[in-house]
């Protein structure tokens, strides 16, 4: 066999296994019995299950009974476990700039009340010279998007892995958009426009580390009963390096005016962080509106030491360089 046949032969999808096919109706049948009737899958289904998903090959109503009863059971940690493992393997993963640490901030909920404060957040990471990887959608319709933010501010999208890479050596910041970090996965978060609510994927998603190596994750939830499914999985997970935090809005940002609590998960430990005083402050003084240009430039002005940031994002940023200091010495 020559060296072109062989490597075509790794690349062409193998064959299917008749014995380790799965069954799709067994696994709805396993979930799909309502939230008190309904079992968890073991984790080597959940994996099989949720590559079969991105890969397409499960029909359309089978798909949308599998979604549907995924949210009103709940993943297991198993399941996500599993489902996770199937995500990473689903796309290709960036190099950091060597000899540092990067931070990833999945973005996928936006601003509806408040203003967007991701790009701030990301951005004064970067100035202290930490590659920052911001992953998100493009736009959401009634929201404003990180992305809208940030290239009111001049900071375009990357438009390839290698593109983002090259921005994080040259600006320590670049935001990737979803479709193009992980284009299966993208194709599971559009079907929100069909199904009319969010699935397991909008939760995977913000699980990631689009890294080969290691980085620091910024995990946030919106409802507090994920904090709780977060801590479970994330603290049977030896190699997690994570913050865990109920973000503004369901962004991974602290929000601004509400009391902060941080979840530190690593190598199976959790911890939690609180700042060490609670004294009353007055609250910082926010961009007038939520649009993307307004809070652009107050953004920029925050940077450049013109306005206040708020108390709870600087708290923030100091668990993210606590984090970072304590990854570099184990």
């Amino acid at each position: 066999m020559t060296a072109a046949a062989a490597q075509n032969s790794l690349d062409a999808p193998a064959a299917p296994d008749s014995s380790s096919a799965l069954d799709i109706k067994a696994c709805i049948k396993e979930i799909g019995r309502g939230q008190k009737g309904a079992r968890d899958l073991p984790r080597a289904d959940a994996e099989r299950l949720f590559a079969a998903i991105l890969d397409g090959r499960v029909p359309d109503l089978q798909l949308g009974a599998l979604l549907i009863a995924l949210r009103v059971k709940g993943e297991s940690c198993g399941e996500l476990g599993g489902f996770l493992a199937a995500c990473e393997a689903s796309y290709a993963h960036l190099a950091a700039p060597a000899g540092r640490i990067p931070i990833v901030i999945p973005s996928y909920n936006g601003a509806r009340q408040l203003p967007n404060l991701v790009p701030l957040l990301a951005g004064r990471l970067a100035a202290g010279g930490v590659p920052v990887l911001v992953h998100g959608v493009l736009h959401d319709p009634g929201r404003t998007a990180t992305l809208e933010v940030f290239e009111a501010m001049g900071v375009g999208a990357a438009r390839t892995i290698g593109e983002a890479e090259a921005q994080l050596e040259a600006r320590s910041l670049t935001f990737l958009p979803v479709d193009r970090l992980a284009p299966k996965i993208a194709r599971l978060l559009a079907l929100r426009g069909q199904l009319g609510v969010r699935s397991s994927g909008h939760t995977l998603v913000k699980m990631l580390n689009p890294f080969r190596g290691r980085a620091l994750r910024l995990v946030s939830v919106t409802h507090p009963e994920y904090i709780v499914r977060m801590r479970n999985f994330f603290a049977t997970q030896p190699g997690a390096d994570v913050l865990l935090l109920r973000g503004a809005e369901g962004e991974a940002v602290a929000h601004p005016r509400r009391k902060l609590d941080i979840e530190r998960l690593q190598g199976g430990r959790a911890a939690a962080w609180s700042p060490e005083a609670r004294e009353a402050e007055a609250a910082a003084a926010l961009p007038a509106s939520k649009e993307a240009a307004p809070t652009a430039r107050w953004i920029e002005a925050a940077l450049g030491g013109r306005a206040a940031i708020p108390r709870t994002i600087e708290f923030q940023i100091e668990c993210c360089m606590r984090a970072l200091r304590e990854m570099r010495d184990c």
